[in-house]
């Protein structure tokens, strides 16, 4: 197998073990939505019960307030006055049972709507393979992640950007001197930015650099404990990102890093 086969092979590889990433990361988002759904169901349906009760206790003291209206010996004003009364409550009670099995309908409801979000859940589990063609991460996100691993940096890393301006959203001066760096990047020293930031990080006894001009991937491998890729997409947040601390996983894919310093040139 010679060595285009191979990186060929490798990035196949890559974007298994990539997708299988995102795939999980979709599914635990999923489950975290799904589960706060069937709480808030759950939420609901002890309040429907909460009102079902209570209608129930209103109606059960209406009816036994007709009860003893009805039981009562009186003279044929308060009998009037007593029937005007007994009519009213139970056009209260005709309404109370009407609420009441509106009540029972949500309760029917929600219980169907809950019943369906378990199995959703259940389900979402027997998904094998997602389609991440159109997955929508963006610049900020990866370089954050990238922040939050260079945290942890001891011995060595290796870093990997489109372009040397990317490395200042990194904060690299925070990261220990006796921490060796090394990073690939896109340096164009005719543009006075770059050749600034160029001579502030070569000012740094820890930092070597190199230019890396294909622009195609973020990329940190931090003490062969930690690794993380975002390939670059046709769109501007369509990157393909990956995250492991699995051994195996960066042993095979710690390669699509050193490939791209080592293919880099010195400045």
């Amino acid at each position: 197998m010679d060595d285009y086969e191979f990186r060929k092979h490798l990035q196949t590889k890559d974007n298994l073990l990539k997708l299988k990433d995102e795939q999980v990361k979709t599914l635990e988002n999923s489950l975290r939505l799904k589960n706060e759904q069937i709480t808030t169901l759950e939420n609901s349906l002890k309040i429907k019960d909460e009102k079902a009760d209570t209608l129930e206790k209103t109606i059960k003291l209406k009816e036994e307030e007709i009860s003893k209206l009805k039981s009562s010996a009186l003279d044929p004003n308060v009998v009037k006055a007593k029937d005007e009364k007994l009519k009213k409550l139970e056009k209260e009670i005709e309404i109370l049972n009407g609420e009441l099995a509106k009540a029972d309908e949500d309760l029917e409801s929600l219980e169907l709507e809950n019943e369906k979000l378990r199995n959703a859940k259940s389900n979402s589990t027997d998904i094998s393979i997602a389609d991440f063609t159109n997955v929508q991460i963006n610049k900020s996100e990866i370089l954050e992640k990238m922040r939050e691993i260079l945290q942890k940096a001891i011995s060595s890393v290796t870093i990997v950007v489109p372009s040397i301006e990317d490395l200042q959203e990194l904060y690299l001066y925070e990261i220990k001197a006796s921490t060796a760096l090394k990073i690939a990047c896109s340096i164009n020293p005719g543009v006075e930015d770059h050749s600034e930031l160029l001579d502030e990080f070569e000012s740094f006894d820890n930092i070597s650099i190199r230019n890396y001009e294909r622009q195609d991937r973020y990329a940190l491998i931090r003490d062969g404990e930690e690794l993380f890729i975002a390939i670059i997409g046709n769109s501007e947040n369509n990157h393909l990102t990956f995250y492991t601390k699995d051994s195996k996983h960066i042993r095979l894919l710690s390669a699509l890093i050193t490939e791209s310093w080592i293919q880099s040139r010195k400045v």
